[in-house]
């Protein structure tokens, strides 16, 4: 394995870019796939694609490539839709395994949308179902025996902190519950073996470190031993065992396949086929390494050279995902100003500026160069400009 991969990958002149957990930077094959997608497969073959192009197993063959990078063995992977409804699938399919408890556990640090999804479900089920979210720390003092389903995000989003996969499944299997993590922020970050920490079901985006593009189809993990047992509430016509006899009575395909609900979105899901070849031959551990080395250098870099700046991720390595956030009163402003000088990362309320470490693409010089935007902009001020104050839209 060699890394970095830049050559793969579409960075524009003059950029160094850090935010890869939020929407991976374009892969050079990704942009031909669409050429061949749209120009052929659409415009010349048109509708006998779905056979000739194989359009209806594309997600069965991208859904197999992710599970080569999230420890899970082939056919376990269902791809389609958002991450908000996978999340809402899991969570529907986890509190029918456990009719007798009313609880579903997160945490206070979690995404929004998964707390949403959440809520929303439990609104629509009724029953006295609660939702409770502890801080992030007291999560494992939470796993109590009235608990269904405990449902975390592996890294924090904000601060790269990190749980513990391993224990957290344990202590929930423990306590009779049903485990669920999203992995939005772990896949293409982490060596995450899901099959061998036991947990049920698990759920991420394709959009960061996979580097699918924006909107790239989300997927769903099954562990196989539960599939059998996964009623859908989300009962699509892709999820039938023979979606093609059109029977008016839904039956569940033998498969994690049973987890697709509509059409899939062909053009997104081709380009984020030709984005995972970017993973061939890379080791999982050896990527985790020289993740954790970069952000290493990037906190030793900006702090030697920004005092004033307050390290708002986990300093242990161990405890920390694949960025690094400083937290600094006037972020919003700062951040505008990195990215006026080349520097490319994102804000997230109320103070937190994060950065992301994509090993395919970022090397130790883009790590020094990005310290050296960033001293120059805190240390001159040069976010003190009323340029930089107005909020945009997407932060």
């Amino acid at each position: 394995m060699t890394l970095p991969r830049k050559h793969l990958f579409d960075i524009p002149k003059g950029v160094i870019y850090l935010d890869g957990n939020s929407l991976g930077a374009l892969p050079k094959a990704a942009m031909a796939r669409a050429q061949t997608t749209i120009a052929i497969e659409w415009g010349q073959e048109l509708i006998r694609a779905w056979n000739t192009a194989d359009w209806m197993g594309l997600p069965q063959k991208v859904g197999d490539k992710i599970a080569a990078l999230i420890g899970a063995p082939a056919g376990s992977v269902a791809m389609g839709d958002t991450l908000s409804i996978k999340v809402y699938q899991a969570l529907a399919a986890a509190l029918k395994m456990r009719p007798d408890r009313r609880v579903i556990l997160s945490d206070n640090g979690n995404f929004p949308t998964d707390l949403y999804m959440a809520q929303g479900l439990i609104d629509t089920i009724g029953k006295g179902y609660t939702l409770r979210t502890p801080n992030p720390e007291a999560v494992l003092d939470a796993i109590t025996p009235d608990v269904a389903v405990v449902m975390l995000t592996q890294v924090d989003y904000r601060t790269g902190r990190l749980h513990d996969m391993d224990a957290i499944t344990k202590a929930a299997h423990a306590a009779g519950a049903v485990m669920i993590w999203d992995l939005a922020h772990s896949a293409g970050a982490l060596a995450v073996d899901i099959l061998g920490s036991n947990a049920e079901f698990a759920v991420g985006c394709t959009y960061k470190y996979l580097n699918g593009g924006p909107g790239a189809p989300a997927f769903i993990y099954a562990r196989p031993d539960v599939i059998d047992s996964v009623n859908p509430a989300l009962a699509g016509w892709l999820g039938h065992d023979a979606p093609f006899d059109f029977e008016l009575g839904y039956r569940p395909a033998m498969s994690t396949e049973r987890l697709r609900v509509g059409t899939p979105p062909v053009v997104q899901l081709s380009l984020l086929d030709a984005a995972l070849d970017a993973w061939d031959g890379v080791d999982m551990e050896a990527l985790r390494t020289t993740s954790m080395a970069l952000c290493d250098l990037f906190i030793a870099e900006v702090e030697a050279r920004c005092p004033d700046l307050v390290l708002a991720s986990p300093r242990d390595e161990d405890a920390r995902g694949s960025q690094v956030s400083f937290a600094f009163e006037h972020g919003y402003a700062a951040m505008r100003a990195f990215i006026d000088r080349g520097l490319i990362g994102d804000f997230r309320a109320p103070d937190i500026m994060r950065f992301g470490f994509t090993p395919l693409y970022i090397d130790a010089g883009d790590v020094r160069a990005a310290a050296a935007i960033i001293a120059d902009v805190i240390n001159n001020r040069l976010w003190d400009d009323p340029q930089y104050l107005t909020k945009s839209r997407v932060t």
